[in-house]
Order: C-alpha cells, then structure tokens, then sequence
C-alpha cells in the first residue's frame, strides 16, 4: 500500500544559494514595490472620475499599500537574517509531497516521523529519517 506524506526539503547554505536567495529576495522587494506604485496609479485614476467616496477609496488603496509595506518589510529581516547566517547552515526550503509504500510489519511511529531531504547547490545530499 502507498500513503502520501509531507517531506521537508532543506537548502544548504553556501555561496551560491546565498546569492540565489538574496536575488529572490531582491526580485521580490521590487515586485511589490511595483504592486504598491500601481496601487497608487490606480486610486489617482479613480479620484479622477468621482464615482467612488474619495475617503473610502483611499482607506481601500491605503490598505492594500500598506499590506505591500509589511511584506517588504519582512523581505528585508529575511535578507538581513541570511547576511549573519553561516555558510552551512541549513534552510527549510519547502514541503513536498511523497508517495511512501508500506506493508505489514513496518514501524508506523517511523514512517510517520517522516523525511528530510538535504539540498546543496541544487544536488541532493543527503535523505534524513527525523
């Protein structure tokens, strides 16, 4: 019989990944800054035509601005935060799904303590039992 389980991928860091990251990071910052100046595009554009309140407009827009705001806000801690990490370390990169067979006999309290896959500059090193 095959269950599907949650496996945790890991990312090692080293030279590359650190630059990697820091471009996606970057990449990131400048996308919802993008979202926010067209945000503020769009409201200008609306006052214009007087349809809507401009004061419920504006707390609308102001909003989603803000919301904008807070996520580069934290894209910069995480930025900060990799800068100090040392080279080594590992990152939680994401959760994947797995197909994992099983039969009678087998430990449930070990397949349910699940996998970690170990990634280093796109390779993998490593498959942990937790």
């Amino acid at each position: 019989m095959k269950i599907i389980q949650t496996v945790t991928v890991k990312q090692v860091l080293t030279e590359k990944s650190r630059e990697e990251l820091s471009a996606k990071y970057r990449k990131t910052k400048q996308q919802l800054q993008k979202e926010c100046d067209q945000l503020l595009f769009e409201m200008k554009k609306l006052e214009r035509t007087k349809k809507y309140s401009a004061a419920a407009l504006k707390a609308q827009f102001d909003k989603e601005i803000e919301l904008r705001k807070e996520k580069m806000k934290l894209v910069d801690f995480q930025m900060e935060q990799l800068e100090m990490l040392p080279y080594g370390s590992e990152l939680k990169d994401q959760d994947i799904q797995a197909l994992v067979d099983i039969k009678v006999g087998d430990s449930w309290e070990e397949i349910m303590s699940g996998k970690t896959i170990i990634v280093k500059d796109g390779i993998i090193e490593e498959i942990r039992e937790r």
